[in-house]
């Protein structure tokens, strides 16, 4: 009976991984800010797949959040077998108008709770013969993105860690992957405060959190790095390498600048969507 760690599960893709893994057998510790929402999932995989659920409400903002969690698990860590860091946010708008604090926040959970927990949960995936850890990171990773700029910076260093930690870990028992999805069906933007035009165009993108699993698990499973869910998204990653930063980021401030209601008009040519 093997255990799996997974942040930010209440809702979204991290809800979509703990169901793709109930499905197969994985009992499930499910990390989430959202009490409300958490209780709900766990209630809805207990009941459908007969596995076991321990909810650990938690704000990884807090420096000491992944100790707790730490200590909270200690009696699945010796059949624990992966750890996905998939919890984070952004926040849409101009960094010198948004709060510092909020932004400093970002970096509290999308990079150092991801550290924390991977520091702490390395030793005890190294006891298991095969392991996983997943970083979540997004297509935001792979260029600057202004008026997502904490963000896609936060993503950046995620995919920059990661590939790091991987090399660091061969000949472990360990596979360290990152999945960098796009834009994907969640509550992302609304809690990015993203304009209605941004909206429109990640619509025109946006993949479920259930195929956006079911392509992670895969790839994580089968040792992958990197894992970027859609031919589109995977497009995305890779043009950027082949104009000068200038354009790529002159197209980005062009989706993501908040602008009046009434002009509503979006740039013909999006090069990214976050997840």
């Amino acid at each position: 009976m093997s255990y799996a760690l997974i942040t930010g599960a209440a809702k979204g893709i991290g809800r979509a991984i703990a169901e793709a893994l109930a499905a197969k057998n994985y009992q499930l510790i499910l990390v989430d800010l959202d009490k409300a929402h958490l209780a709900k999932t766990v209630d809805y995989l207990r009941t459908k797949y007969e596995v076991t659920v321990k909810p650990v409400p938690l704000d990884l903002s807090d420096k000491y959040a992944a100790e707790y969690i730490f200590r909270q698990t200690e009696f699945y860590h010796p059949r624990l077998q992966i750890v996905v860091n998939n919890a984070g946010y952004g926040l849409n708008g101009a960094f010198e108008t948004l709060a510092l604090e909020q932004q400093l926040n970002i970096i509290d959970v999308n990079i150092k709770a991801q550290l924390r927990i991977a520091h702490l949960f390395i030793p005890v995936l190294k006891n298991i013969p095969h392991a996983y850890l997943l970083n979540v990171g997004s297509t935001t990773s792979y260029q600057s993105v202004p008026f997502l700029a904490i963000y896609a910076a936060s993503k950046a260093f995620v995919l920059s860690f990661t590939r790091s930690l991987r090399q660091e870990l061969k000949g472990t028992s360990i596979s360290v992957s990152c999945l960098s999805p796009g834009s994907t069906d969640t509550d992302f933007v609304n809690r990015a405060g993203m304009a209605a035009h941004t909206r429109k165009i990640a619509n025109r993108f946006n993949m479920t959190p259930q195929k956006v699993a079911r392509i992670a698990l895969n790839g994580m499973f089968k040792g992958k790095a990197e894992i970027i869910p859609g031919f589109t998204n995977r497009l995305n990653a890779i043009l950027p390498k082949f104009f000068p930063k200038t354009v790529t980021e002159r197209i980005a401030a062009g989706i993501y600048r908040p602008r009046p209601v009434q002009d509503a008009t979006p740039p013909s040519a999006p090069i990214l969507t976050p997840s």
